[in-house]
């Protein structure tokens, strides 16, 4: 195993552009990408330009299409994938790659079969694997435009931590820890669901009072959910958490509100996400969440609203009325419980 070698699963623009960081620290990237026609662009023209048009990539990235190739030799994998295919890929890694290598999801969403977060995935095919997420506000664009970023790394593995700090680290792109593991990935997953949302209000004409709002109350709810699958409801005010979420609610470059705008013009759930043209996580997360939050009593009127518009056929307008009239009337609730304990 070679500490100069990292691989990279997924060669979609996140993956593409931590890849290029990576690369430009001075490490071997494996880039493992599904396409041969793609693997013969990096090779050939150092470019991926379906994902991120002329943006050109480091000569240390080698693309490959086979997997035992990707993770050979390597001393940290970043898996890089849609959730519907992630169970998939990651038992091919851990096929193949050494038993100790680092495994980091960079995957923003829930398996909706067994509700699992990809962290439990990973380690639930393999308990002994070293395993870390890595999540944040990072529209893959900007990131490419060397416009400043910052993501967090969280794991139980001090170690693990460390390693990803160090290959990721640039002028423009600073990562942060934290030990909450499955409250940043679950900070991730529900965002999207509160992007949709922004995206349709926006092209319902709504403005930034509005946004706001379904910022704030949106958080609230993914606080509000976390806590109750085990989760530190302070870790959503941090970049996984707050900061994912008013990027992913106020940028047209977030696939999840493209897709609320789409549906704000009057597509249909299938028209709009064949008019993205990319996974929209959002709604995968979406079914789950709404499922596990009714079963488990939980109060998400943003999210149960929206799972009446996108699965049973209600009318976009009533995504914001569902809030106003449904939400609880605490503002901050978590602070003001601690009070009422003192």
């Amino acid at each position: 195993m070679s500490k100069s070698v990292v691989t990279v699963l997924g060669g979609g623009s996140f993956g593409t552009v931590i890849a290029n960081i990576i690369a430009n620290n001075g490490y071997l990237v494996k880039l493992w990408v599904r396409s041969e026609d793609l693997v013969s662009e990096i090779n050939n023209d150092q470019l991926n330009n379906y994902y991120l048009p002329d943006y050109k990539l480091n000569k240390s990235i080698l693309a490959t299409s086979s997997m035992a190739d990707a993770v050979s030799d390597t001393g940290l994998v970043f898996l890089a994938v849609p959730s519907s295919s992630f169970r998939s890929v990651a038992e091919e890694v851990i096929e193949f790659a050494a038993p100790d290598v680092p495994l980091i999801s960079t995957t923003k969403g829930i398996e909706e079969r067994s509700f699992q977060l990809m962290s439990q995935i990973l380690l639930e095919i393999d308990p002994r694997a070293r395993v870390g997420v890595l999540s944040g506000p990072n529209l893959a664009k900007e990131i490419a435009r060397n416009q400043y970023s910052g993501t967090v790394i969280a794991s139980d593995d001090k170690v693990v931590r460390s390693m990803v700090m160090d290959v990721l680290k640039s002028e423009f792109f600073r990562v942060y820890a934290n030990d909450d593991m499955y409250g940043v990935e679950l900070g991730g997953s529900l965002k999207n669901i509160y992007a949709v949302i922004a995206g349709i209000a926006s092209e319902l004409g709504m403005g930034h009072n509005t946004n706001s709002l379904i910022v704030t109350r949106g958080l609230a709810e993914m606080a509000r959910f976390g806590r109750e699958l085990g989760a530190d409801p302070m870790t959503f005010l941090g970049l996984s958490g707050v900061g994912d979420l008013v990027v992913t609610c106020s940028s047209p470059m977030s696939r999840n509100y493209r897709f609320g705008s789409l549906l704000g013009r009057g597509l249909s759930y299938r028209q709009a996400e064949d008019s993205v043209g990319q996974v929209v996580e959002g709604i995968n997360t979406l079914k789950v969440v709404f499922e596990r939050a009714e079963k488990l009593n939980i109060h998400m009127p943003l999210a149960e609203g929206l799972f009446h518009i996108v699965f049973n056929g209600e009318i976009v307008e009533s995504i914001i009325p569902s809030l106003m009239s449904g939400e609880h009337a605490m503002d901050v609730e978590f602070a003001a419980s601690k009070l009422k304990e003192l």
